[in-house]
């Protein structure tokens, strides 16, 4: 469950920063290409995406190449990870776009007055504050990865949830199973909540995350 989140995650973040920076980008046809990617992976249910990826992508590909992808080891994983990165995304890309766009257009035209090319003005000026301005849902998003994995089950990954069912077959525990898979999702999401909290505290710029201190009288 670990890894395939954490797997899926790096990728949804990867992506999901870069459609989301195309979409705020002064050309319409780039604008255009990142809506559509959202719209795509956005509307479409996570456990369709998943049944694509793994039962229809080999079919319709060329059949050497197929063959390759259905004798992959762990190609459930594989195949797990990429959907619930391209499925996370496009959530991921909404939340780029909508804090660069919170931020002050002052910004972006002082970064480019000042002899910055516009990927230097991203690198080095927008996403650095719009990546702290959006880390509480950014924070949800990994939350929902986690979760979302047990989805995976469906293709035949054995995650936690996957694991939990195999047990209470052959034990007919089934109390027993599923509560433990239970208390560990608890234990995982709060450890993700808190840790991402302190990350939140230590990065916060005021007037955008938290409380704005207090001005100081003299």
């Amino acid at each position: 469950t670990l890894a395939t989140a954490l797997s899926a995650w790096c990728l949804a973040l990867a992506m999901g920063s870069l459609v989301g920076v195309i979409r705020t980008t002064p050309h319409p046809w780039l604008v255009r290409l990142g809506n559509a990617y959202v719209e795509l992976f956005r509307n479409v249910p996570l456990l369709v995406q998943m049944f694509l990826w793994y039962f229809v992508l080999p079919e319709v590909l060329p059949t050497a190449l197929g063959d390759w992808l259905k004798q992959l080891p762990d190609a459930s994983f594989y195949t797990a990870v990429v959907a619930l990165g391209f499925y996370t995304s496009a959530r991921i890309a909404e939340q780029v776009r909508a804090g660069i766009t919170s931020l002050a257009r002052g910004q972006r035209m002082a970064a480019l007055a000042l002899g910055l090319t516009l990927p230097q003005t991203y690198g080095y000026v927008l996403l650095p504050m719009a990546y702290r301005i959006i880390l509480p849902p950014l924070t949800s998003e990994f939350l929902n990865i986690i979760k979302n994995s047990a989805v995976a089950l469906t293709i035949g990954l054995m995650e936690l949830t996957a694991r939990a069912r195999a047990m209470q077959e052959f034990t007919f525990q089934v109390f027993e199973a599923f509560t433990a898979a239970t208390v560990i999702y608890l234990i995982i999401n709060i450890v993700v909540t808190f840790g991402m909290r302190w990350v939140e505290r230590k990065s916060a710029l005021p007037g955008f995350i938290g409380p704005t201190p207090a001005a100081s009288t003299h």
